[in-house]
């Protein structure tokens, strides 16, 4: 997919991409810990040292010394793909931060579960967020992606249990949702929470603003 667009410094972008042959790419806890850890310890222009593939994100922790090459704003890992809303700091910043992740996750990926070739399909996808509307969106939009593993067909129906599926996103790890609800854990180095505009003023805020995406109802046939 051709892009029409060049990143540029201080624009938002969502970044995307999902495992080649709609494989997964996240098996397990470890798996999902891995790439978090990468977003953290390769945002930044020094390279991933390969011998400290398999360490924890606070152990990457102590390992990244640079300036970052882009600020996450947010994430979520789903079982065959990822997303990521981010903001470009400098040139450049986007597809060096984005070539060391894939091909840092990969390495890990395939020597793990003992395979070769590609992981994902394909060079990863990209949208330029040109208005503060669309970037409204997109943070919604990406935090919820969890309710599809436990009402696939919601946006189709709407849900059935909306308490189920709030505390579901409440405590979906794989997702930097918990940190906006100002939860306490290591994952929250990974974002650049003052990139945002103003929008929320507390956790509950951000809470509401989300979620009440969860009370869409299809109009009937």
């Amino acid at each position: 997919m051709t892009r029409h667009f060049t990143f540029a410094p201080g624009e938002y972008y969502h970044l995307y991409n999902r495992g080649t042959e709609k494989r997964n790419i996240f098996n397990s806890r470890t798996d999902r810990d891995r790439f978090l850890a990468l977003l953290y310890f390769a945002n930044q222009d020094a390279p991933v040292d390969l011998k400290l593939q398999g360490r924890t994100l606070l152990e990457m922790a102590e390992q990244r010394k640079e300036a970052p090459l882009i600020e996450i704003v947010c994430y979520c890992l789903m079982p065959n793909h990822f997303h990521l809303l981010v903001r470009e700091l400098a040139d450049g910043g986007i597809s060096k931060f984005m070539q060391k992740i894939t091909t840092g996750y990969t390495m890990y990926f395939n020597k793990c579960s003992e395979r070769t070739g590609a992981l994902f399909q394909g060079k990863f996808k990209a949208t330029h967020v040109a208005g503060d509307r669309y970037l409204r969106y997109l943070i919604s939009y990406i935090h919820l992606n969890p309710v599809k593993l436990i009402e696939p067909k919601w946006k189709e129906t709407g849900i059935t249990d909306q308490t189920r599926a709030e505390y579901y996103l409440e405590t979906y790890a794989a997702s930097s949702y918990p940190d906006y609800l100002n939860k306490n854990r290591p994952e929250g180095i990974i974002l650049s929470k003052d990139a945002l505009p103003g929008y929320f003023s507390s956790g509950t805020d951000f809470k509401t603003f989300v979620t009440e995406w969860l009370t869409y109802r299809p109009d009937p046939d």
